[in-house]
């Protein structure tokens, strides 16, 4: 009977979370409250920027002026929500929608467009997946099969930070990159256009959007491929329904080209310094650091005032162990832009090199504070141990290895460093085990990834007499990762049946030195 008590739960929570969809009408599953829909959307909205970029912040106007788009069209919505719109600071052609209404669209998108309606193409189909719940239909897909609303270790297409990302952020990540089925695609693009319409703009612009999303789309447009079709495939069939739904709409309407023009005029302007730093990230992995730096400098040339170029040329100075330098070029890029994780972690890094605890501390709890990564808490785990505070220390070093990343996996490493001495039964498996000549044994196994040494067990048996009695056994020798081994039971009388060893508790363990 207890076996059948979650499906019970399961099927309790079905009956009572049945709605009707505001966008389609139609009745469905309703297992995440628009609340809780409200509340993802508002808590993963900055750590979702964060992972993809960051906000674009040198062409404020443009972000105004996206949202004033965005705005004009939620408000012919059928479902009021807390409609937010941002340009993201994203070379890669890409937009989405968090549940709740909090929806971004990247610079390298906005080049792309043509005029106003087809940006109100692309928001309303956004405003859709928000307004008819797909978002949140897919999180509760996942109630269903997982028993559970979050997931963790999700990575964002298109990003270079969100493998880095820990906690509750993974859970946008995943939703953000979701591939959304074709019914719901369809919807968005139906209703996407009659909302369009609805709030003025000429509805055949989402045709005009589509057609060039498939012609992209064949070319194999690797930084397509990674962005927006990664989770909105185009298709014919896609620009063939938009056609029909045109045939259902008004004629006229807004399309807002010169305007649109005038207001991407400066991405425009600058496109070729974006497309510069992208070669010198390139570079930098490829540690042919000269040129990456030449190129970094050219993109500044043509736009002194972004951040993220000063960035990178701290990044290759610090590559290069040149760390006085690296520390100004960071500094420098948080003067233009205060609002981004990654030269928060990176100045925390060159400060903790430099000796600078409390300035790297500092820096790390800032980035923290824009988006949580395994990064910035291995380092403040490192922070930590080098002051004396080893239960800090363990504490970062935990919130850091849920990562799989290089950084989670060096901070797991620190973890058990420090734990195993603390909790040595946690890697030291024990277990009642006969020799070769019938007598009961101890069978040591190290689980820990590292040689163990100076291991001492208690065992508690019931001798002849049938008194309780207890005897320390130490291991002399080294244990390797994985390896099993054999104690006899110290000072006890031979110990035939496994019975008679009630309790086995390791009481001390060490990492052995190189």
């Amino acid at each position: 009977m207890k076996r059948l008590l979650p499906l019970a739960i399961i099927l309790v929570s079905l009956i009572s979370g049945c709605g009707i969809n505001p966008v389609t009408g139609e009745r469905e599953l309703n297992l995440v409250s628009e609340q809780k829909e409200i509340s993802i959307g508002k808590e993963q909205y900055l750590a979702t920027q964060q992972m993809q970029g960051g906000e674009y912040t040198i062409d404020r106007e443009l972000s105004v002026y996206v949202n004033s788009v965005g705005q004009r069209i939620s408000a012919v919505s059928d479902r009021p929500l807390p409609y937010e719109f941002t340009v993201i600071n994203n070379s890669v052609p890409n937009a989405w929608a968090l549940p709740g209404g909090k929806i971004a669209v990247n610079r390298g998108l906005l080049l792309e467009l043509d005029n106003e309606a087809e940006l109100a193409a692309v928001l309303s189909h956004e405003i859709i997946h928000a307004a008819a719940r797909h978002g949140a239909k897919s999180m509760e897909r996942g109630i269903l099969l997982q028993g559970a609303v979050l997931a963790t270790g999700i990575a964002v297409g298109g990003s270079d930070y969100s493998q880095l990302a820990i906690g509750g952020a993974s859970l946008a990540a995943g939703l953000i990159t979701h591939k959304h089925s074709r019914d719901a695609e369809k919807e968005a693009d139906f209703y996407g256009m009659k909302y369009m319409s609805r709030a003025g703009y000429a509805p055949h612009a989402a045709v005009t959007l589509q057609e060039k999303f498939v012609r992209l789309a064949e070319n194999r447009n690797e930084s397509w491929l990674n962005g927006l079709f990664a989770s909105h495939p185009p298709s014919q069939e896609r620009v063939d329904a938009n056609r029909e739904t045109t045939r259902q709409l008004p004629l006229t309407g807004d399309l807002g080209r010169e305007r649109y023009q005038q207001k991407i005029a400066h991405i425009k302007k600058t496109e070729k310094a974006y497309a510069e730093y992208e070669k010198g990230r390139k570079a930098l992995q490829e540690k042919n650091y000269t040129s990456a730096n030449s190129l970094a400098t050219r993109a500044i040339e043509i736009e002194p005032r972004e951040a993220q170029f000063y960035g990178l040329q701290g990044d290759i100075h610090f590559e290069q162990k040149k760390f006085p330098r690296a520390l100004t070029l960071y500094d420098t890029a948080i003067q233009y832009n205060n609002s981004f994780f990654l030269f928060y972690v990176q100045r925390g890094l060159t400060q903790r090199i430099l000796g600078n605890s409390s300035g790297a501390e500092r820096d790390l709890k800032s980035s923290i504070e824009l988006l949580p990564t395994a990064t910035a808490y291995n380092a403040l785990g490192e922070v930590s141990l080098a002051n004396g505070q080893r239960i800090e220390a363990k504490n970062y070093f935990t919130a850091a290895a849920t990562s799989g990343s290089e950084s989670g996996r060096q901070a797991l490493s620190s973890f058990i460093k420090l734990d195993l001495p603390d909790n040595p039964q946690t890697y030291i498996h024990t277990a009642a085990a006969r020799d070769s000549n019938g007598g009961v044994r101890i069978k040591i196994k190290n689980t820990s990834p590292f040689t163990v040494t100076g291991i001492t067990i208690l065992a508690r048996y019931v001798d002849a007499a049938g008194k309780t009695q207890q005897a320390r056994s130490s291991f002399t020798d080294t244990l390797t990762a994985g390896q099993e081994s054999y104690l006899p039971i110290t000072a006890t009388s031979f110990l035939t049946d496994e019975k008679d060893l009630r309790q086995l508790d390791v009481l001390s363990a060490r990492i052995a030195e190189n």
